[in-house]
């Protein structure tokens, strides 16, 4: 694990804190985004520039339908193939066809466009890329949410966005990364309104078993909505049913669980936007170790160090806890690459 540590950017800058609250890891035992104990071998080989353990990996989620840890794995080495890309190259040039590599690739690709000035006309450079790593996996949903991040960053109209979120769900009905795509897609700072990302996060997860991650789909309406300075007022009991959806999915897996660490921890920052601050507390406990850049890389370029902040005042000082408003538009999993995301969605 000391490798791995290396490896993984420079996870804060310093934060002084005193001894932790009951039931809270002291803040040097939170990492930012740590691997899963199957991501982690990967990673470490990675870094050593040996791609094989990312390929066996992501062949064995392929070949098994894993669709979700495909997805969250293709994302984090993506973003770890941006700050140390030697054995990707190496990957690439001993197998330019083959299916993984090509949707990594994808994805990295997706990712640099996004944080392009230039963002449109890169990312239309993208779409035969992303087009070769779904013809390649075919069965495969994954290379469809890369081409529904895309199609927003391009500005696709409704038309085109439907077609490629037909072949979305056709491969895959409730696969939480489409989805969270689309629900970018409808919300109010893109192509819809705060009532329309409701309501299909509403419907998607009615639709879906109470411990699927698609429960945290109005989570994530919620937050789009907390963080959006306009538009149409959402309900108060509508944004407290998202959280108690959240909650109770939350609730289906261990304390200190990675599965969920992205849903604990953007709903720990809904929940004090909310003001339930005994339930923002149980979250933080139950996050555990796995604090993720995901909603704190949102209000501060050092995401541990605001999560670590927002923890301290919700243990120790309520009158001091306050969430901060985003900045600018919520963006995709995509453009925060470079920041090696959990994407544990």
């Amino acid at each position: 694990m000391a490798l791995l540590r290396t490896l993984l950017r420079p996870t804060r800058m310093a934060v002084t804190s005193p001894r932790p609250v009951d039931g809270l890891l002291a803040d040097d035992e939170v990492l930012l985004d740590a691997p899963d104990e199957r991501l982690a071998p990967a990673l470490v080989a990675a870094g050593l520039g040996d791609h094989g353990p990312a390929a066996r990996l992501l062949t064995a989620t392929r070949e098994t339908g894993e669709w979700e840890d495909r997805d969250r794995y293709v994302t984090r080495l993506a973003a770890f193939a941006r700050s140390r890309g030697e054995w990707f190259a190496h990957w690439r040039a001993v197998a330019p066809d083959d299916p993984d590599a090509l949707l990594v690739a994808a994805e990295l690709a997706v990712a640099r466009g996004w944080e392009s000035p230039a963002r449109a006309e890169l990312l239309r450079e993208v779409g035969p890329l992303i087009t070769a790593a779904a013809e390649r996996a075919p069965k495969d949903p994954v290379p469809w949410r890369v081409a529904l991040d895309h199609a927003r960053g391009i500005d696709a109209d409704h038309t085109e966005f439907g077609r490629l979120w037909g072949e979305a769900v056709r491969r895959s009905p409730h696969h939480y990364g489409c989805h969270a795509a689309a629900l970018a897609y409808l919300s109010a700072v893109w192509h819809g309104s705060h009532g329309e990302c409701f309501d299909f996060a509403e419907t998607a997860a009615h639709d879906t078993p109470p411990g699927s991650l698609m429960q945290a789909l109005p989570l994530r309406a919620a937050f789009a909505y907390l963080t959006d300075h306009g538009g149409a007022v959402v309900s108060r009991d509508r944004l407290d049913a998202a959280a108690d959806r959240a909650i109770a999915l939350s609730s289906r897996y261990a304390p200190a669980d990675p599965r969920p660490a992205e849903v604990r921890n953007l709903l720990a920052y809904v929940l004090v936007a909310l003001g339930r601050r005994p339930d923002a507390l149980t979250q933080l406990r139950l996050i555990g170790p796995y604090a993720t850049s995901f909603p704190w890389d949102r209000f501060s370029d050092d995401p541990l160090g605001r999560f670590l902040e927002l923890r301290t005042a919700v243990g120790r000082e309520p009158t001091a806890v306050r969430a901060a408003p985003a900045k600018g538009p919520v963006l995709p999993r995509s453009e925060r690459a470079g920041r090696t995301p959990a994407r544990d969605h």
